[in-house]
């Protein structure tokens, strides 16, 4: 399998470092150049750019740059440009995009990526101006049948009117597409206070044919003559098969054939139970390699000492270490967080079609042009020669951000005569994810004598995921994904220390997982400055307040969650209230969690109120939705989540072993939206970093027990309350 690597110009990086770090927002306006691409498609109607296509009776068919995995992006994108076209959401048909870099790059990032939280973020200008072009051709189109002004026509819901007449768009489109496009940059955009769609609570696109059984799925895909795959990849990270033994899946009836790959075993049937059967009779013994020793412990241990020796420096401002020697109180702290899978409701899955000179791949990714890439690196193909039909995605959380799964579909494929589907066991999923990374962070603050910090430092050990797959976000050591949050927390310190330390875990592949840096720093920044709060023997929200003077946004949603969740007021025995406070994704959250601990330990989290800033709202419905399921899935993380390891070996394999949410564990989760004339910020990740802290500060408030490790242990609990 390839590293992954992906390589990037400093223009790129900066790219990279806004959609991770959210300090920074670029947009690439659309190229003039992408309009001769679509001359084909111009001949039977018109296409102004590479996200409309209008036909002659007036269909208008939205190309969406972004994979939908359920966080609603198919139908706030398609807002953007409905807005600036002038036509409802009733109006369109949504196709997903192509394999293309060329005319679907995230401008953020600079490859064709849906992740990060910022799918609005870089298509806020881009997508407006696409129907910005095409409003004003169409209405230059019917000014010139008529031969009138433009300037004295308007478009609305697909038509243009001069008050008398109307013309539909579908009657404009083979005249709109015979005149020169303006360049997207020079087309006015209309302003906020105009918008009739932004802003409005617009339903999901995509939830009739989710609901009524329509909407596929890469595990939906259907072809004549497809054959289904059960896969076995190798227990131990870097092993292979040793011995299978084929006559006795092949002795399974529907099984068609035994395929055999350097780290796999897949069998082939006509259908998944032989498959499944097939592979299990296959009895396959495996050469471990050279990770059969790894086990936590010993990964646990070489953290600690790592962390101990001096980072790379991510920021340092003042004198961190002289204030921390005259100060008049000390606190130091340990945190660690845990491996975590992603465990998305669908299971790994390609379906892949090998010939002489083609392939074909139907699936559910993120990144459609790294499909596609893989696809051509295993097969010997031209790129050009691989086509991706990409689908739905039941669930990406970052996992589908990579492609190790096209590559070994396609392994298994050009051993197939015919399209193969290749479907991973949940056991198989969660044994061989690509793992949130382990962190272990080294705390240090000193407080004056009023309790106010007049030092803080912060070091960071842990994987580096840029370094592997955007090299240029790894710079000088420090890498701009592992530190977002840390380096700059919202709150102000005379001086400030933070520093990072790479370190690989032998055996286990990392990756990103609905964010990766601010998920784990948003917990140890502001569980640690909870910790100074207790120190400096003050209120957590005030005492926040008195460090967010100078960030009026990140006081904002602080405020507004305390207010609404009626911070200060009485709480049972056992209950408490905990606050954390973000900026990342270049969204403001604050969350306030009230939970209960019973005398055996457990936690019951009974409510979440969340206040959130993400500047313009294009859908309130849509931020709502990810707050809720965003907040989830952080909290199935604090009340379950870990990852571990015994001879190289994945401890836990199926829902029974890692647990998710149960129904009865769901919490009430209010969310308050900050009205903003800001650019958009990213939602689909604020929630899951929010969440930790605040659970973990109620527990304190509850108890009086400090618990700086993930997931929740109920031991150290029992009878606190």
């Amino acid at each position: 399998m390839p590293d992954g690597s992906h390589t990037l110009d400093r223009r790129g990086f900066l790219k990279v470092g806004a959609a991770l770090g959210g300090g920074l927002a670029l947009t690439v306006a659309l190229a003039p150049s992408l309009r001769p691409a679509w001359a084909a498609v111009e001949a039977a109607g018109f296409a102004p750019n590479a996200f409309i296509r209008i036909d002659r009776q007036g269909l208008v068919t939205l190309v969406m740059p972004s994979a939908e995995m359920g966080q609603g992006i198919y139908t706030a994108e398609a807002m953007l440009l409905a807005e600036e076209l002038e036509v409802g959401l009733d109006q369109v048909k949504l196709e997903h995009s192509p394999a293309n870099d060329a005319l679907y790059a995230n401008p953020l990032i600079g490859i064709q990526l849906t992740g990060g939280s910022t799918a609005i973020r870089a298509f806020w200008t881009p997508l407006r101006q696409a129907g910005a072009v095409a409003r004003t051709l169409l209405i230059a189109a019917a000014a010139k049948q008529w031969g009138v002004d433009p300037a004295g026509l308007k478009a609305k819901a697909g038509t243009v009117t001069d008050g008398k007449r109307t013309l539909g768009y579908g009657e404009l489109a083979d005249a709109a597409a015979a005149l020169p496009a303006p360049d997207a940059k020079t087309v006015a955009l209309k302003d906020p206070k105009d918008f009739t769609l932004i802003g409005t609570r617009a339903k999901r696109l995509d939830s009739p044919d989710k609901v009524n059984g329509r909407a596929e799925y890469g595990i939906d895909t259907k072809l004549p003559g497809l054959k289904v795959a059960a896969i076995a990849i190798s227990p131990v990270y870097g092993g292979k098969p040793k011995s299978v033994d084929e006559a006795a899946a092949m002795a399974v009836k529907g099984v068609r054939q035994v395929v055999k790959t350097d780290e796999s075993v897949a069998v082939v049937a006509d259908h998944m139970g032989a498959a499944k059967k097939g592979l299990e009779a296959a009895a396959i013994q495996w050469d471990d390699g050279p990770n059969a020793t790894v086990n936590s412990a010993d990964l646990i241990r070489q953290l600690e000492e790592e962390s101990k020796k001096p980072g790379a420096v991510a920021r340092n401002e003042g004198d961190a270490e002289k204030a921390l020697a005259g100060a008049a109180q000390r606190i130091d702290a340990i945190y660690q967080m845990p491996f975590l899978a992603h465990a998305a409701m669908e299971p790994m899955n390609c379906t892949v079609h090998v010939r002489k000179d083609s392939c074909e791949i139907w699936v559910g990714t993120q990144v459609p042009t790294l499909a596609q890439g893989i696809a051509a690196e295993v097969t010997g193909l031209p790129k050009e020669k691989v086509q991706v039909h990409n689908h739905l995605i039941g669930g990406g959380f970052g996992r589908r951000l990579e492609v190790d799964g096209v590559g070994r579909a396609v392994k298994v494929a050009m051993q197939v005569d015919g399209p193969v589907k290749v479907v991973w066991s949940r056991e198989e999923d969660i044994q061989h994810d690509m793992y949130r990374p382990y962190y272990y962070d080294r705390f240090s603050a000193g407080l004056d004598a009023d309790g106010k910090p007049v030092a803080w430092t912060h070091r960071i050990a842990g994987s580096s995921i840029m370094a592997r797959y955007f090299p240029a976000g790894f710079k000088d050591g420090v890498d701009a994904d592992a530190v977002e949050a840390a380096a700059e927390p919202p709150y102000a310190f005379p001086s400030i220390r933070v520093e990072y330390v790479r370190v690989e875990p032998q055996g286990v592949p990392t990756s990103w997982w609905r964010g990766v840096g601010p998920t784990h720093n948003v917990f140890v920044v502001e569980s640690f400055i909870d910790e100074l709060a207790a120190a400096a023997k003050q209120d957590p929200v005030a005492y926040r307040k008195s460090l967010l003077g100078h960030n009026p946004r990140a006081l904002g949603v602080l405020t507004l969650a305390a207010e609404k969740a009626g911070w200060g007021t009485p709480m049972p025995k056992g209950h408490g209230r905990g606050v954390s406070v973000q900026f990342a994704f270049g969204s403001y959250v604050s969350q306030v969690a009230e939970v209960e601990v019973a005398a055996d330990g457990s936690v019951k989290v009974h409510r979440i109120v969340c206040a959130v800033d993400s500047g313009i709202v294009v859908n309130p419905d849509t931020i709502e939705a990810q707050v809720q399921g965003g907040a989830l899935f952080g909290l199935t993380a604090v009340l379950h989540g870990s990852i571990t390891f015994k001879d190289g070996r994945v401890e836990q394999g199926n829902f029974d072993t890692y647990l998710p949410m149960r129904i009865d564990e769901v919490p009430v989760i209010e969310t308050h939206l900050v009205k903003s004339a800001e650019a958009p910020g990213g939602i689909g990740e604020t929630a899951t970093a929010a969440i930790a802290p605040a659970v973990m500060n109620a527990v304190f408030a509850a108890t009086g027990k400090r618990l700086r490790t993930l997931p929740i242990d109920t031991d150290l609990l029992k009878s606190s309350a």
